[in-house]
């Protein structure tokens, strides 16, 4: 599977923004999508993932403010960002897994180049 990431960009605190993920290649042994992120000098972390059943896990941090989302017709995964803080600033990366925990245990079957998220005034 390949994993094509897009739609970061310049936003200012408190704005919002949503990031899109399209798989192709086998995507028919997708189960679990999600994305990660990660901030200079700081390790990565798992931001929020989804099953093809729609069962979802999401960071604590991120909670209220993002929603994961997913369209198995057309093999997309996307994150809604509300209220986004400076924080939030790091390149976003989709992935896929077996499991949520898989994904979560940072066992992933894919993993897509990222796109850069910007949260400043």
């Amino acid at each position: 599977v390949q994993l094509q990431a897009f739609g970061g960009g310049l936003v200012q605190p408190g704005g919002y923004l949503r990031l899109s993920c399209a798989a192709s290649g086998t995507v028919f042994s997708i189960n679990a999508m999600g994305w990660y992120r990660q901030a200079p000098g700081k390790q990565r972390e798992l931001v929020a993932a989804i099953t093809s059943g729609g069962t979802k896990d999401y960071a604590d941090s991120v909670k209220g403010r993002f929603t994961i989302s997913r369209d198995n017709a057309k093999n997309m995964v996307y994150l809604q960002m509300n209220s986004l803080k400076p924080e939030d600033t790091a390149v976003y990366y989709c992935c896929t897994g077996g499991s949520i925990a898989a994904v979560r245990t940072q066992n992933f079957a894919s993993w897509g180049q990222g796109t850069q998220l910007t949260v400043s005034s």
